[in-house]
């Protein structure tokens, strides 16, 4: 089933006719969500009524998927797992290791130890029940015991798992009492125990086939399975979207691969990635130690994944993946210029264009933003790309910053406003200048895109046409948009919540050592 593009139409007060064309969807949501459920119920039925499901990726804010998969909706899982809520309970782990360090989210800009309570609120604001947080590699370091004395203050259960000498390798001494038995055991009251975290490398795995100890010794029934995203495991090894699944990881230096195990199993080639491939063999020798025998053949088979069913436009899901490794690309250089990543995720990046086929040439939004910002005599400018093709452009100027010239510039297009039309008189902009220069000591008078978008609420107050515009910003989401240097924090958040999908050339404004 293909679904056609959408076409919106409406009329501004100048009797211009405004045409937005919707991208064409290339994923089935409401398919992949039943599917999903229905997969995930009939696990729960095999393994006797109770499962402990391995949650990968982003549970509420997979962006990365809805980016490559025209469609899912970032909150698919989510809203998955409210259809399950009588069954759900959510336990959170982070490892103490990422507490003592100050482990960042770089897409939110918040530690891991924030994110526990960020995703607490989240779960239980959409209606699911949280259990409890578990401390993985356990050490009683300051920070680590600061945060479980805060947690428990506001109510929230805690448990404590240690450090395992030889894990995953030495198994006789993991499920042993010296191993796993080590561990408090999450005491969880529903059929369906989601294991989540705020990131990779949390220790989710491994409190899983904790539990699964614990349950065995205590003669319960219970299961393991895993809820991954990517790669998809029914598409071809090197089709977009599984490539575009390495370039998101390439920092991890994952790898897609044919899952030897289930095509030894089933004469089936299934696509799996390196570490559950590698380590495979010694999960498979902890649940025959665990309960005597494995309910699994392969990688493959842990997987609860149904999203390669809800794939409606094969062409749609392709391009948009190809977009998005060329997006990596440029989120990895400029994390390179700003110190925080590697040459090695860059290479490996260029590498996965070449096998795409795919290079910045195919990024339209780039050429028109170095054009634009070459008539300026090397200024910052910005370039959007509307959903209609059409690409506007917004240059550096005394009052604006080229990110806020490009929003507003869009804006007027998708309302069908014309170019020269004065939407925020200066006397708006003025005083807002002379806030941040004057009383807050601020070296540049120019409006940062959340202050212009506050601007331009204002007028929207008193002016028609700033209300038709300030409307029409909602329509941005899904646009491409590329700058010519880095944008500050405050600019790239504004684009990111909009929904904009925005690149950066890996340069500074300035040549100064300091940048906010």
């Amino acid at each position: 089933m293909i679904y056609n593009s959408i076409v919106i139409i409406w009329y501004c007060p100048y009797g211009r006719k405004g045409v937005i064309e919707l991208k064409k969807t290339g994923f089935d949501n409401a398919l992949y969500i039943s599917r999903q459920s229905e997969e995930i119920r009939k696990r729960i039925s095999e393994f006797g009524g109770k499962l402990y499901l391995e949650f990968g990726g982003k549970l509420f804010d997979d962006f990365h998927a809805s980016r490559v998969l025209p469609g899912f909706a970032p909150d698919s899982k989510l809203q998955m797992l409210k259809s399950l809520s009588d069954k759900v309970e959510v336990v959170i782990v982070i490892s103490s290791a990422d507490i003592e360090n100050n482990k960042i989210r770089r897409d939110l800009g918040i530690t891991y130890d924030a994110d526990v309570l960020r995703l607490i609120d989240a779960y239980r604001g959409a209606g699911l029940y949280v259990g409890s947080v578990v401390l993985s590699q356990f050490k009683p370091q300051p920070a680590v015991t600061a945060f479980k004395s805060k947690l428990e203050q506001l109510g929230i259960r805690v448990f404590t798992h240690y450090t395992i000498e030889g894990y995953p390798y030495n198994v006789s001494h993991i499920v042993s009492e010296n191993g796993f038995g080590k561990n408090e055991f999450i005491e969880t009251t529903r059929p369906l125990v989601v294991i989540t975290a705020p990131g990779p490398g949390s220790g989710k795995m491994a409190t899983c086939l904790s539990q699964l100890y614990h349950e065995n010794q205590r003669g319960n029934k219970a299961g393991y399975a895993k809820f991954e995203t990517f790669p998809v495991w029914n598409l071809p090894l090197k089709h977009p979207v599984n490539l575009a699944y390495e370039a998101a990881t390439a920092d991890l230096n994952d790898v897609n691969m044919i899952d030897p195990y289930h095509l030894e199993a089933y004469g089936e080639t299934t696509v799996n990635y390196n570490r559950d491939v590698e380590v495979f063999p010694v999960l498979n020798a902890i649940f025959e130690r665990i309960e005597g025998v494995s309910p699994y053949k392969s990688p493959t088979d842990m997987g609860v994944n149904m999203a390669g069913y809800a794939i409606c436009d094969d062409d749609a899901v392709k391009e948009a993946s190809k977009q998005e490794i060329i997006r990596r690309y440029f989120n990895t250089m400029c994390d390179l210029r700003m110190g925080r990543g590697k040459q090695e995720a860059v290479d490996k990046i260029v590498s996965l264009m070449n096998q795409a086929g795919v290079s910045v040439d195919d990024r339209r939004v780039i050429a028109a933003a170095l054009n634009r910002s070459e008539e300026t005599e090397g200024q910052p400018a910005v370039a959007i790309e509307l959903p209609d093709g059409r690409i506007v452009t917004g240059k550096t100027s005394n009052l604006l910053g080229a990110s806020s010239a490009a929003l507003l510039n869009a804006a007027k297009a998708v309302a069908g406003l014309p170019d020269d039309l004065l939407m925020i008189a200066p006397s708006i902009i003025e005083p807002i200048q002379e806030l941040k220069t004057g009383i807050l000591k601020g070296h540049n008078p120019r409006l940062h895109s959340d202050e212009t978008l506050i601007a331009l609420s204002m007028s929207a107050n008193t002016n028609p046409v700033a209300k038709k515009a300030l409307e029409a910003i909602e329509l941005l989401k899904g646009c491409e948009a590329h700058s010519t240097v880095i944008l500050s924090q405050v600019d790239s958040d504004v684009y990111r919540k909009i929904g904009i999908n925005l690149t950066c050339e890996p340069r500074y404004q300035t040549k100064k050592l300091y940048h906010k």
